[in-house]
């Protein structure tokens, strides 16, 4: 099963409950899985080397990338370099009242603006249906 990575802010990671569900809900619609690392892992300030070389591990083993951009994090900004240099897609995405990530945004491949849970569902399940049989394989 193809997985995507999603990369959201750490320290808000409780408000986006929400909207971790619709994007879950989206992707196992396309028959992928999502793997949010900062549900995986705990890491404490003396380990951030470790953190990045799984951070970059986990990423590589996945199809995709997910940024979620809506509370700004330079961690995301990282993440979706990596994956980028990588040559993973990166999807942007980020409620239509927040902050404009021009960084993440200038290198995603897929833009998505959402109004609430249920409108980011229904925009995300209609981008993998378009995009998911083109996604090349895990190297």
């Amino acid at each position: 099963m193809k997985t995507a990575y999603i990369s959201l802010s750490f320290q808000n990671r409780p408000l986006l409950t929400p909207v971790l569900a619709a994007i879950s809900e989206a992707l196992y619609h396309a028959g992928m899985s999502p793997f949010v690392f900062v549900d995986h892992y705990t890491f404490n300030t003396s380990q951030e080397r470790a953190m990045m070389a799984q951070a970059m591990k986990d990423i590589e083993r996945c199809d995709l990338l997910i940024a979620e951009t809506s509370d700004k994090a330079i961690g995301i900004g990282v993440e979706a370099g990596y994956a980028k240099a990588k040559g993973k897609p990166v999807i942007y995405l980020r409620q239509d009242d927040a902050a404009h990530s021009t960084t993440v945004a200038g290198i995603s491949d897929f833009q998505l603006i959402y109004t609430s849970p249920a409108d980011l569902k229904q925009k995300l399940e209609q981008l993998l249906d378009r995009i998911s049989p083109d996604l090349p394989p895990v190297s």
